[in-house]
C-alpha cells in the first residue's frame, strides 16, 4: 500500500498559495486523461480516505491503466497534493461567484463569510476528510507556520482592497489585519463547532457576520 502523503511537508505548505495562484489565473487542467485521473482520484478519496486508497485504486476508479496513472503523477503525494489542490482552487472560485451577486459591501461580507464555511463543510474531500481523517488536513491548517491562514487571509485582503480602492472601505483601515482576524474567525468555527452557533444556518452565519465583522471595517475610533 502506498504511503499515507505528508501534508504537513513543505510541498503541502505551498498547496494553497498555488491554488490561489491559480483561481486568480483561470487554471485549468490541462488534458482530458489527467482530468480523468483526478475525477478518479477525488471520487476514491471521498469514498474510502487517502490513508487506504493506492495508485491502484485510483486507476479503476478512472478506468485507465496504473500507468497512466503514474506518467502524470509520480507518486501518490503528487497525486494527492493536486487533487486537494484543484478543491481548493473551486473554493476561491465558488467565493468569488458568491459575492458577485451583493450589492453593498455589508451583504459581499455576508455572502463571503456564509460561502466559506458552507464550501469547505460542504466539501466531500476536504470537509470529509476533516471528520474523518483530521490528522491529516488539521495539521496542515494549524502546524504550518500560520501559512495556510496567511494564504487565505491574503486573498481576502486582496478583495477588501478593492473595496478599499472603490470607497466602501475607509482609507484608515489596514484590511491585512482585518482579513487575517476573519480568517481566524472562521477557522476555528471550522475546526471546533459551536454549541451556540448553528453553522448549517446561513441566516445565523449571515448576522453574525454583519454584528461581529462588518464593524472590523470601520475606521478606528
Amino acid at each position: 500500500m502506498d504511503p499515507a502523503p505528508p501534508l504537513a511537508s513543505e510541498n503541502a505548505r505551498t498547496l494553497l498559495e498555488r491554488a490561489f495562484s491559480d483561481a486568480l489565473d483561470q487554471v485549468d487542467d490541462n488534458d482530458e486523461a489527467t482530468a480523468r485521473v483526478l475525477d478518479g482520484a477525488y471520487e476514491q478519496f471521498c469514498r474510502t480516505g487517502i490513508r487506504r486508497s493506492t495508485m491502484d485504486d485510483v486507476a479503476k476508479r478512472a478506468g485507465v491503466s496504473r500507468i497512466t496513472v503514474y506518467r502524470r503523477f509520480a507518486n501518490k503525494d503528487t497525486l494527492v497534493e493536486h487533487v486537494v489542490r484543484r478543491e481548493f482552487r473551486r473554493y476561491f472560485d465558488q467565493f468569488l461567484r458568491d459575492i458577485r451577486q451583493a450589492k453593498t459591501l455589508a451583504e459581499r461580507l455576508e455572502l463571503g463569510f456564509a460561502s466559506s464555511l458552507r464550501t469547505i463543510r460542504g466539501n466531500p474531500l476536504i470537509g470529509g476528510l476533516m471528520e474523518v481523517e483530521p490528522d491529516l488536513v488539521v495539521p496542515s491548517m494549524i502546524s504550518d507556520g500560520g501559512r495556510t491562514m496567511a494564504t487565505v487571509s491574503r486573498f481576502l485582503a486582496g478583495r477588501l482592497r478593492i473595496e478599499q480602492r472603490t470607497g466602501h472601505v475607509a482609507a484608515e483601515v489596514d484590511v491585512d489585519l482585518v482579513a487575517e482576524m476573519m480568517v481566524r474567525m472562521s477557522t476555528s468555527f471550522l475546526l471546533t463547532p459551536s454549541e451556540l452557533i448553528d453553522l448549517d444556518d446561513e441566516q445565523q452565519i449571515r448576522d453574525i457576520a454583519r454584528r461581529f465583522l462588518l464593524p472590523m471595517l470601520e475606521p478606528p475610533a
